[in-house]
């Protein structure tokens, strides 16, 4: 295994930056939908479940090849395998504007989402320039790549306001090929790479890759991973059209507002890195599953009237979520659920130094999936139960639950560590006063 510290500090700088900065474009790219998936809508006049699928397809695909990909970056090299990933989504935008049917849509979707791979490809690749103490900061920096899907909001509805989203699917192809051949021109191979080369070393097995995934604890970073980075995605792609349906706002408004959720979901995850490094990823996991469960319940009530028998007569009450307090919401979520994200990666490299490939490739898959499925379960509530604050419904659930079996894990964890726990009736802060106490 190499040696971090042997690297020096500008190859480390270039390394994360260059991976960051196409990550960004790529995930720019990989969250298209959400903006001209809104005007595909009205030109095919599709239901809710089918815009669910629409903009969740690509989600799709780039969360099951993350797996595949982390393993072949780890085997490969990450500079090759990002570079080709970047130049394979771009080729599939680029055709995107071809297609003139919803089945048609569909494929080219799954083709677009090839993008979303490169997630894993840069795990990989830059946790192997940093020692351990420093890649819960570094994998921040690199996951705040995130930020591409407010660019897309911010930039595309100019561009498909003015001339149609076929024009915004041209730009962003050529924007990612471009950066495709800078990162390659650019970056380096990682030091385990050249190191492995001039040793002789075969890579690791595809089987030996796979070992650590029989472990119940990379399923439960998984879950975690499926909602603070699953739900991240979901609402990144379904807040547009969820702002224009229950405020009314034109498309322009509801992707400003839309990015102040994806910005702080996203460019946060560098402060949740350095947390995770300087206080540990486990407070920050309590802190983001917290949180988001407040913010998640008050969002789910919905737009209610009541009528009160009063002494006089009826009273009625209006009880309701403007857009002002929705978007402060929105941003709190945003921020915890960065912190969130930085913190899962931040175990991955402690307890799997030499299978982060394949370990931060299935929960990557694993919470891309979150991304794809939420979506759908979004439209499908919305057909169903008719209420469309069920989306957060859905989300408290799903952050009620990982608090939950998080909680647990470590309770066992301790009782395991420290039998004695188990025995103790009394609270803490009555064995620690009577420790304290003169005379003892």
């Amino acid at each position: 295994m190499h040696e971090p510290n042997i690297v020096s500090r500008g190859e480390q700088q270039r390394a994360m930056w260059l991976s960051t900065f196409a990550f960004t474009v790529c995930f720019a790219v990989w969250t298209i939908f959400s903006i001209i998936g809104i005007q595909i809508k009205q030109q095919l006049g599709l239901n809710e479940t089918q815009f669910g699928l629409l903009i969740a397809t690509p989600i799709l695909t780039g969360s099951l090849i993350r797996l595949l990909l982390g393993i072949w970056a780890d085997q490969y090299g990450g500079r090759r395998v990002f570079a080709a990933v970047m130049l394979c989504a771009a080729m599939a935008t680029w055709m995107l504007g071809y297609a003139h049917t919803y089945p048609q849509f569909l494929v080219a979707a799954l083709f677009v989402g090839i993008a979303g791979g490169a997630f894993s490809v840069g795990v990989a690749y830059v946790s192997k320039w940093f020692p351990t103490n420093r890649q819960g900061t570094a994998l921040g920096i690199f996951g705040a790549g995130n930020v591409g899907a407010a660019v897309t909001k911010l930039l595309a509805p100019m561009v498909m306001v003015a001339s149609g989203w076929i024009l915004v699917s041209k730009i962003w192809a050529i924007a990612l090929a471009l950066t495709a051949a800078l990162f390659y021109l650019f970056s380096q191979e990682d030091p385990s790479l050249a190191q492995r080369r001039k040793s002789g070393t075969k890579p690791m097995s595809f089987r030996e890759q796979m070992m650590p995934l029989r472990n119940l604890q990379v399923w439960r970073f998984s879950l975690y991973y499926f909602f603070v980075f699953g739900g991240f995605v979901a609402l990144a792609l379904w807040l547009p059209h969820f702002l224009t349906g229950v405020y009314k706002l034109d498309v322009r408004t509801a992707g400003i507002l839309g990015a102040c959720y994806s910005i702080p979901a996203s460019l946060f995850r560098i402060v949740g890195g350095v947390l995770s490094d300087r206080i540990g990823a486990r407070k920050v996991m309590y802190w983001t599953f917290g949180v988001s469960a407040i913010c998640t319940f008050l969002l789910a009530y919905p737009d209610t009237h009541y009528v009160v028998k009063g002494i006089t007569g009826d009273i009625s009450l209006h009880l309701a979520i403007g857009v002002v307090p929705f978007t402060v919401l929105v941003f709190v979520l945003g921020f915890f659920m960065s912190l969130g994200k930085a913190a899962v990666y931040k175990h991955i490299p402690v307890y799997y130094p030499r299978h982060v490939g394949s370990v931060g490739g299935v929960v990557g898959m694993i919470g891309g999936l979150g991304g794809f499925i939420l979506p759908i379960a979004f439209g499908v509530l919305n057909d169903v139960v008719g209420v469309w604050t069920s989306c957060f419904m859905l989300l408290f659930v799903l952050v009620a639950a990982s608090l939950a079996w998080m909680h647990f894990a470590i309770r066992r964890m301790e009782r395991r560590h420290f039998p004695q726990i188990g025995g103790e009736t009394d609270l803490p802060e009555v064995m620690d006063a009577v420790a304290q106490s003169p005379g003892r």
